[in-house]
């Protein structure tokens, strides 16, 4: 492979795995090369001036060169400090690293898809329903790698789609009047078109856009499974523990 080499590129780290007995791998999501995997040596001694700053979902800058298939680090820097993920947030942004990490390969720029994972970590660090952001994300991610979702037209008819009608949404393909066949992914005109301007703030809407992208999701990943979905699913549905008075 040729010579790739960055200065200072606009990053996050997706993930790190130890590499010998003092270094890393990182998984990278970088503005204009896309995923990178690089090699930062040294970078797990106690003394090393990246430890602080090689940390997921922090915003930071990195340089890196070299041939084939991981890069070696050059130099990396934080750009300005971000509030900590907790929580349910804390796992939804785990949750898109995954998401990112299965559909996006190594050397295919998505600087769209940056911004959006840049925007989604501004929305679960306001609190609250971390749904939305994630639902957002997931329409994004879809586009980007080339599955978008036609939620706007009836492709039996060749027609906008119809608010009072109810279609059947066919995974490749789009809506369907639901009377022209059966399946579980049916939604209301109405829905569909709130998904597609990304108005999610009727629960409703939500839980269908949800229901919607899980399958979508499911066909695309071809039997592998989100741990992070898992783990999330498990804190919902784990009562909070009454605090002392």
């Amino acid at each position: 492979m040729s010579a790739a080499t960055a200065e200072f590129e606009a990053a996050f780290i997706l993930h790190a795995r130890p590499y010998q007995e003092t270094s890393q791998i990182l998984e990278v999501l970088a503005n204009e090369h896309g995923r990178v995997g690089i090699v930062a040596r040294g970078a797990r001694r106690p003394a090393s001036r990246w430890r602080s700053v090689l940390q997921p979902f922090q915003a930071v800058r990195l340089s890196w060169g070299g041939r084939g298939s991981l890069q070696t680090l050059r130099a990396a820097e934080a750009t300005s400090p971000e509030a900590a993920l907790q929580g349910m947030a804390l796992m939804g942004a785990y949750y898109l690293n995954e998401l990112i990490l299965n559909f996006i390969r190594r050397g295919d720029p998505h600087p769209g898809l940056f911004m959006a994972y840049a925007q989604a970590l501004d929305e679960l660090r306001l609190g609250g329903d971390p749904e939305p952001a994630l639902r957002r994300f997931e329409l994004g991610l879809l586009a980007e790698v080339g599955y978008g979702l036609n939620l706007d037209h009836d492709v039996l008819n060749d027609v906008a789609l119809d608010p009072q009608r109810t279609y059947e949404y066919r995974i490749e393909h789009g809506p369907v009047p639901a009377e022209a066949g059966q399946g579980v992914l049916v939604l209301s005109g109405l829905t569909l078109l709130a998904i597609s301007r990304g108005e999610l703030s009727d629960p409703g809407v939500l839980q269908s856009a949800k229901r919607l992208l899980r399958g979508v999701l499911a066909h695309y990943l071809d039997g592998r499974t989100l741990r992070t979905r898992q783990v999330l699913a498990s804190m919902r549905r784990t009562p909070v523990a009454p605090q002392p008075s």
